[in-house]
């Protein structure tokens, strides 16, 4: 079987399980599966970068994600009436003079001679830049998380076009990416994973306690949306008409209709942002990227810079998985902090990588929409499962009951059965790296 067939069959067949599903279940799920599948491939394409192309071992997925969709809420919401002029200018100028405290520590410690005195200079900057920042900060804070907390209670966003938000995502991970990377990639593999993992943690935990940024836990909902609202399409005559003559009713059609356009929107950014990572995989850039993952002492005996190498793919990935971010939020409308775990957005992530093909751009697609499949049709299909087996079983038995809740695990469970498969018999995954 040639290569190009090999890959053909595996899409087809993603593809016609999408299908099955639209034909057996309903097409409103088919096209959910299709839209979060389309979202996990640009996740899976940006760890790709990282690890299949240097080798960077980066268990903060979930950050980068979450800072695509905080970039949603500062771009596209409105901004909250007097929430700037009662402590908005106080928490920017207080971000300002932490940012300054840091900075001029740092060049202290460079410039001056090792020794107590440096100590000394460096301990007073940190302490006196702590206590102004706070002093600026603090009041700030609690002016604006003082404007309807049931409602608002933050800053808002500046009001652009929500698409605006796709690429500010991507340059928002990207800023917090070269602050990890400037700092952790000197760092072995395994110690940068703790890192990012780490860093990850602090930023879901800054979202979620920093009300006046996007309402901490409260949520933003009702975000603004790059496609038409269901309930207008309800009122367009020429819609309503245009589904009867399918033999859709409006309702229907128009949820149909929402989905369709999402995933046009997420297939542009995918088919883009794919080409170019073909085009990087094969640029002279591509393959310094991969000699020096396959062997960094040789490649530093080459005169290559492989901190500064891999702070750029770095970056490049972490962009990727900030665009995603925000291309999910926009899809759910709303923000929630709470809902992003490392189950979902890091191991969930990382499996979509194995199981296509690390090093392979086609390959992290493909692991993007099985998976992603997988991960939500093993739950009803475990339960499927279950009933049939206890069918027989006696109701009120406490065998048939533990059988039936046990299909809740099911995700689990199939997730590292075809992880350790793909491992056995498949170990570069099903599209391997050429």
């Amino acid at each position: 079987m040639s290569d190009t067939v090999k890959k053909f069959g595996l899409f087809a067949g993603v593809g016609a399980l999408i299908l099955l599903t639209g034909v057996l279940q309903s097409w409103n799920s088919a096209l959910l599966i299709l839209n979060m599948g389309l979202i996990s491939a640009v996740m899976a394409l940006g760890v790709n970068l990282q690890w299949g192309f240097a080798g960077l071992f980066n268990v903060g997925v979930m950050g980068f994600v979450a800072l695509g969709g905080l970039a949603t809420v500062l771009v596209s919401t409105d901004p909250v009436p007097g929430a700037w002029s009662s402590g908005g200018v106080r928490i920017v100028l207080g971000l300002i003079l932490g940012a300054a405290t840091v900075v001029l520590a740092a060049l202290a410690h460079r410039r001056m001679a090792k020794g107590k005195t440096r100590a000394v200079v460096v301990l007073a900057i940190l302490v006196v830049g702590f206590f102004l920042y706070r002093g600026v900060f603090d009041p700030g804070v609690a002016g604006v998380e003082a404007i309807n907390p049931a409602a608002a209670g933050n800053l808002g966003g500046l009001g652009l076009p929500v698409l605006l938000a796709w690429p500010v995502g991507g340059v928002l991970a990207a800023g917090v990416a070269w602050i990890i990377g400037k700092t952790a990639l000197g760092l072995r593999s395994d110690y940068l994973a703790i890192a990012t993992l780490g860093i990850a943690e602090i930023i879901i935990a800054v979202m979620k306690n920093e009300d006046w940024l996007a309402r901490g836990v409260k949520n933003v909902i009702g975000l603004p949306r790059p496609v038409p609202y269901e309930v207008d399409l309800q009122a367009s005559s020429a819609f309503v008409e245009r589904a009867a003559g399918l033999g859709l009713d409006p309702t229907t059609a128009s949820t149909l209709w929402v989905k369709l356009l999402y995933a046009g929107l997420f297939t542009v950014v995918l088919l883009i942002l794919l080409w170019m990572a073909q085009r990087a995989l094969h640029s002279p850039w591509g393959r310094m990227m991969r000699a020096i993952r396959d062997n960094e002492v040789a490649a530093e005996a080459m005169g290559k810079d492989v901190t500064r190498r891999h702070l750029q793919v770095f970056i490049l990935g972490s962009a990727v998985c900030g665009i995603a971010g925000a291309m999910m939020t926009t899809l759910d409308g709303q923000l929630t902090p709470g809902t992003y775990q490392p189950l979902r957005f890091t191991f969930l992530i990382w499996v979509m990588v194995i199981v296509g093909g690390s090093g392979n751009n086609l390959g992290a697609v493909l692991g993007g929409f099985l998976i992603w499949f997988l991960w939500v049709q093993v739950e009803p299909m475990g339960l499927w499962l279950m009933q049939t087996i206890t069918s027989n079983m006696a109701d009120g038995s406490a065998l048939k009951s533990h059988l039936i809740d046990s299909a809740a695990h099911m995700r689990l469970l199939t997730m590292g059965v075809i992880l350790l498969l793909v491992l056995r018999f498949s170990p570069r995954g099903l599209i391997p790296e050429k």
